[in-house]
């Protein structure tokens, strides 16, 4: 099981490898928006890579939910929880 402050390093880990820069600070209302190079296509990287890291799938609406990193971190401590 991760603690939040473990997901918020992964998700950074992640999200530098994905963006190829580390030029934003990640929090809980850090958004898609506020990070240059954060575009669809990113984005799907970034999901498909958290899904591999953790071992599980983001169902549809779980993605349409998701408005800022905040809210990711809680959803992936919650599915955490119910596997």
């Amino acid at each position: 099981m991760s603690t939040r402050e473990s997901v918020f390093q992964t998700l950074h880990q992640l999200l530098v490898s994905v963006l190829k820069h580390d030029r934003f600070v990640i929090d809980d209302t850090l958004t898609a928006k506020d990070v240059d190079g954060w575009d669809s296509l990113s984005h799907m990287t970034l999901i498909t890579a958290i899904e591999e890291k953790y071992g599980f799938r983001f169902k549809l609406k779980e993605l349409n939910q998701m408005k800022t990193v905040g809210h990711l971190v809680d959803l992936i401590l919650a599915k955490q929880e119910s596997v």
